[in-house]
This record gives structure tokens, sequence and C-alpha cells, in this order.
């Protein structure tokens, strides 16, 4: 097959996934008002309205905030190779990949390699090598924070997951029964991996699964090549993005009257669930409020208050991602020009 067929298909591939995961988003946009009521939509409308946004600015902050601490993390990486590009040119490159990932999946890390090319010089394949690191601790990362946020989730939490269980399920198992079989399981695939994982490398799927355990392994490894000072930095910036996107929860929650008593576990409960909706469509849409509305009602929020709290957090964020990230944009592009780089 030709570079030229390879590459259509490539397109049309990315074309399909944005259709299917902006068509995911839109069907819960559209289930979700057609569950509701002219007087539950008033409802939802007014509660935009009372809402104060002064406090989704300070959100908006607060997410612009997170992709700086990201960009300065991302240029640790760059330390072992021996370069180092400016952190105006990272955080740019950071925010115009969060754009690319908005119209298509994965678009975003192409971009954000393309644009530090541009300013600083830096070959794509050296830069992707990074992003590839960064995104393999970020998923072990996330799935670290996800089972802490299973272990802590006490309090009403706890309470509705039982009883939204119990609902469907009878004789649903104590968390010692649960903590006792995730212990079983864990020791059985620790001596199924000594025993029979090499015997299975000969099959396509268990060889790229191996690798891409491998591959996480060495990422992870990678960021204690860094030096004594830049691995603790490292780990403080990955745990000071996770704080501010929960932080910007925490600050949405002041802009409804009804949801200002909330504290940072409910936030990071909303974290937990929001995070879940960026991943069944396209930047969330559709999905990431629901879930929010979903987590909130946990602690008893009105739906209508959940939904536009929703709504402004993920418009928030959302906001911040299209402003900054065009602008960089335009700025990277006109940068390109007088470059005259190709």
């Amino acid at each position: 097959m030709s570079d030229s067929s390879t590459k259509k298909g490539s397109r049309w591939g990315d074309v399909l996934r944005l259709v299917v995961f902006l068509g995911i988003g839109v069907f819960f946009i559209y289930w979700f008002l057609l569950k509701l009521d002219a007087e539950q939509k008033a409802a939802i409308w007014q509660s935009f309205l009372g809402a104060d946004y002064w406090w989704v600015a300070a959100a908006m902050l607060c997410s612009l905030l997170s992709h700086f601490v990201r960009a300065l993390r991302w240029q640790l990486l760059f330390h072992p190779i021996g370069l180092r590009p400016s952190l105006t040119h990272t955080f740019g490159s950071v925010v115009v990949a969060y754009l690319g990932n908005l119209a298509f999946p994965r678009a975003g890390e192409v971009m954000r390699c393309a644009t530090l090319r541009t300013s600083e010089g830096i070959p794509v394949e050296k830069s992707l090598g990074t992003v590839v690191t960064e995104r393999l601790i970020d998923l072990l990362a996330f799935g670290l924070i996800v089972v802490i946020g299973m272990l802590a989730m006490f309090g009403k939490a706890k309470d509705w997951l039982y009883d939204t269980l119990s609902e469907r399920y009878e004789n649903l198992p104590n968390m010692a029964m649960i903590v006792g079989a995730l212990v079983v399981i864990a020791v059985v695939a620790v001596v199924a991996y000594k025993l029979f994982w090499k015997r299975l490398l000969h099959i396509k799927l268990f060889a790229k699964l191996d690798e891409l355990l491998r591959g996480m392994v060495d990422g992870v490894k990678s960021i204690f090549h860094l030096g004594t000072r830049h691995t603790v930095l490292f780990i403080v910036y990955s745990i000071l993005i996770y704080l501010l996107y929960i932080l910007g929860g925490l600050i949405i929650f002041h802009a409804f009257e009804e949801t200002r008593w909330l504290g940072f576990t409910a936030a990071f409960v909303v974290y937990l669930f929001g995070s879940v909706g960026m991943t069944f469509s396209q930047g969330g849409i559709g999905v990431y409020p629901v879930l929010v509305q979903l987590a909130l009602d946990i602690y008893g929020i009105p739906m209508e208050v959940g939904t536009a709290c929703g709504w402004l957090l993920w418009g928030s964020q959302q906001a911040v991602v299209i402003l900054v990230g065009a602008a960089f944009l335009i700025y990277f592009s006109l940068k390109k020009r007088s470059k005259g780089v190709k």
C-alpha cells in the first residue's frame, strides 16, 4: 500500500472517530433533554442565570494554570536529551494540543509536536517521545487516583454507590470481601504472569500488551533519570496538575448557592465522574455535564442546579482551550510564516 493511500486511510479513520465521538455527545444531550419537562428546562435556565460568573472566571483561571503547570512539567522531559524549549512555546503547544483534540481524537499530540518544531526547531520524533512518556505516566497516575478515590470514597458517596447497586443486585458483598477478592485476583494475576506469560508472547494480542506494559514501566523509570531535583519537581507538578483539576470543581461550587457548602471530597468525586465522561465523547460534550450532575446527586443537589454546574464546569474548561489555544495557533502560524518553515 502506498504512503498516500495509508495517509488517506488514516484521515478517514480520524473523521470516523470524530463522527462517532461527537455522535455519542449529541445523543447524550438529546437523551437528557428528552427526559425533561418544560418546568425542569426552565429551572435549569434559571440556575444558569442565577450563577455567580465571577467564580466561573476563577475556574477558567484555574484551568489555565493547570495547563501552565503541565507545560512546566513537559519542559523537564527535554533535559535528558539536551534540549531547553522556552516556557512560552511549551505552554502554547500544550494548549494548542487540547484545541486539536477537540477537533479530532489524538490530533492534538501531533499538533503539539509540530508547533514546537515550528517555534523551537525541535524534531517531531524527539518531542513525540516526551509526549508518549508523559501520557503513559498520566495514564498510570489517573489509575492510581481512581484506586485512591474508590478506597477513600466514604460517607455519602459510598452510601449512594452501595444503595444504587443494591436496587439492582441483592446480597452485595461488604467492603472486606471486595478488598479480599481484589487481593486474590492480584495474586493470581502475578502467578499467572510468572508461569504463562512468556508462552503467550507468540500471540499478537499478548505481545502488544506486553509491549504496552513495558513501555509504561520504561516511561515511569525515565523520570528518575532527570536528576534528583527535576524528578522531585516532576512529581510535584504532577500532583499539582490533578489538584488544580479538582480545585476547578470546588471553585464552580461557589457559583451556586445550593453547592457552596460542598467541600474537597465532593469536588474529588465530581472530578472522577467527569473524567470518565471525557473518554466517552469528543471533549466530553454531553456526557461530562450529565456525569457531574449524577455526582452532585450523591450530595442531594437538585438536578437543575447539578446540570447547570456540570455545563459551567465543562464550559469553563473548553472556553480556555478555545480562546487561548486559538490565540497560540495564530501565533505559531505567524511564526512559521516568518521563518519560512515548511
